[in-house]
């Protein structure tokens, strides 16, 4: 149960990170959740757009997997996509800013632990 509450969480926080990447990117909450300046954000909202549509995936994969009626197959599909978010996570940290690894790392890695334990 911990580890399925866990999972949902980190599949809403990329809901908002789609939210934020496709549909707010050039608006004031996105460009202060990422630090852009207008002209920053207005040159790249096609690149946050695109990175947005991929959060979307790994929200929809963490949300087939929580409700796949299978539950060994969907605990399996959990394990792909939280590793997931960890590995570009990992990535993301190192080669954009070391918050990635607090703010998607962090969860992702817990409801991981969380998910091995169950």
């Amino acid at each position: 149960m911990i580890a399925s509450v866990l999972v949902a969480l980190v599949a809403l926080e990329h809901v908002y990170i789609l939210v934020l990447e496709m549909f707010l990117w050039t608006k004031p909450r996105g460009r202060k959740a990422f630090g852009t300046t207008e002209e920053e954000a207005e040159a790249t909202k096609v690149l946050a757009a695109n990175q947005g549509l991929y959060n979307g995936f790994l929200a929809a994969g963490l949300a087939w997997g929580l409700l796949h009626p299978n539950g060994e197959f969907g605990h399996q599909i959990q394990l792909f996509f939280v590793g997931c978010v960890v590995v570009a996570a990992f990535y993301g940290g190192l080669t954009a800013n070391k918050r990635i690894w607090l703010i998607q790392g962090l969860p992702a890695a817990i409801a991981l632990l969380a998910l091995l334990i169950s």
